[in-house]
């Protein structure tokens, strides 16, 4: 079973940082290759513990080429790798993301990227209405313990809809809603990585409890999916 990222792996992503070109990665391709395959294992194996108590509803391995078609920085391959698991939807919400990356800046986050308009509308009517059982979904023993507070872009002032004077304004700006959790190199490579990160993203659930809910029932609490 593939429970942790080896140290292999770390060694190329670290020497790829400092050879970021198509001659060194074609030189090293088997290398790669070999950690793919290392990285799918690991995801398998992430998606097979996660399903015991969670439904995960797709998962990937974000490629290692970087599109430079609209960026200043030109170099061809990324220095990390990536994983994401979405939960099954209409009835759960809310995705998980992995960043594999030497010099101890591995991570993980879970939440809410990107709400399209209508949920992120929704989102903020909630916060709106009882902005106290947010708070306590994302203040909530295990959430607090594990990451800390919430991050994400928000806009500047109010919403549209919200007046900037709204006593839950803090909350009603954001646009993400975010957790976050880093890694050591060390910790990247134990041999119980799989269930460190298996234990993050479980202790994330009163606030996905929280928003499974508020997103598949309207303001009255009627049922919006049969």
């Amino acid at each position: 079973m593939q429970n942790h990222i080896s140290e292999d792996t770390l060694l190329f992503l670290s020497e790829l940082q400092e050879n970021n070109n198509r001659i060194w990665f074609e030189e090293n391709k088997p290398r790669y290759k070999l950690i793919h395959q290392e990285i799918k294992a690991f995801l398998a194996n992430l998606v097979e513990e996660m399903s015991k108590n969670d439904q995960i509803e797709k998962s990937k391995v974000f490629r290692i080429y970087r599109d430079v078609r609209f960026s200043k920085d030109k170099t061809p391959y990324k220095g990390h790798i990536g994983l994401s698991m979405n939960r099954q939807k209409p009835a759960l919400r809310g995705g998980y993301f992995l960043r594999i990356m030497p010099g101890n800046q591995s991570m993980l986050a879970c939440g809410f990227w990107n709400p399209n308009p209508t949920d992120l509308r929704l989102i903020r009517d909630n916060i709106a209405l009882d902005v106290e059982r947010f708070e306590k979904a994302i203040h909530s023993k295990s959430v607090s313990s594990t990451y800390g507070s919430m991050v994400g872009d928000a806009v500047k002032t109010a919403p549209k809809g919200f007046d900037k004077n709204h006593h839950a304004i803090e909350w009603l700006r954001y646009k993400q809603f975010i957790f976050t959790k880093s890694f050591s190199d060390i910790e990247v490579s134990n041999p119980k990585f799989l269930q460190s990160v298996v234990g993050a993203y479980g202790d994330i659930r009163p606030f996905f409890d929280y928003m499974s809910d508020i997103l598949t029932h309207n303001l009255n609490g009627e049922p919006l999916y049969t």
